[in-house]
């Protein structure tokens, strides 16, 4: 299912957040991303690889990839949405985008950065320019910014708990920033 966010004026940039989440924790981190670039007038629009809009992806200015991080790799329903873009990759639609992406997992690491790692080397194959994490840790406590200290792309962490209380308030906050980030660096081409 698509949700499009679009807050008033400009909205002349255009996000696509794509994302595979079983157990809703990616798909609340993806929210989360596509709040912050709302709130620079993005148009933001929301979508689960099981319901992939391609015209909206090819129409973005902006494609911001996430899935869980399962056995150290990407999901295959974020492997198949992949594949199925090779068309693009052909024509080149993609190239020139701005791409970035995120992930969550149980654990504090699960290999969190192999699967960054992929969905940075599709958005290369892609000839698409990648946005890692600006931003410097503040700590290591579930409130702070960055905690996970990654700078490829979003990392944030669910700890085996439920979807109402996790994955925590800062990783949440940086989910926020990095959608802000991405809006505010397109805005600088």
């Amino acid at each position: 299912m698509s949700v499009t966010h679009s807050t008033s004026s400009c909205a002349a940039i255009r996000v696509a957040v794509v994302y595979h989440s079983p157990y809703g924790h990616t798909a609340k981190v993806a929210q989360h991303i596509a709040q912050g670039a709302a709130q620079m007038d993005a148009q933001v629009t929301l979508m689960d690889v099981a319901e992939i809009e391609w015209d909206s992806l090819d129409q973005a200015d902006i494609i911001i990839m996430g899935c869980p991080t399962y056995m150290g790799s990407i999901t295959s329903a974020l492997k198949q949405f992949m594949e199925q873009s090779s068309k693009r990759w052909l024509a080149r639609t993609w190239q020139g985008k701005l791409a970035a992406g995120f992930t969550n997992g149980g654990g504090l690491s699960g290999d969190k950065l192999a699967v960054l790692q992929q969905i940075n080397l599709f958005a290369m194959q892609h000839g698409m320019l990648w946005s890692g994490l600006p931003f410097m840790p503040t700590g290591r406590s579930p409130h702070d910014i960055n905690r996970m200290s990654s700078f490829l792309g979003l990392m944030t962490q669910s700890d085996n708990a439920s979807v109402e209380v996790t994955p925590p308030e800062g990783d949440l906050e940086t989910a926020v920033k990095f959608g802000k980030y991405l809006v505010e660096l397109k805005l600088k081409d």
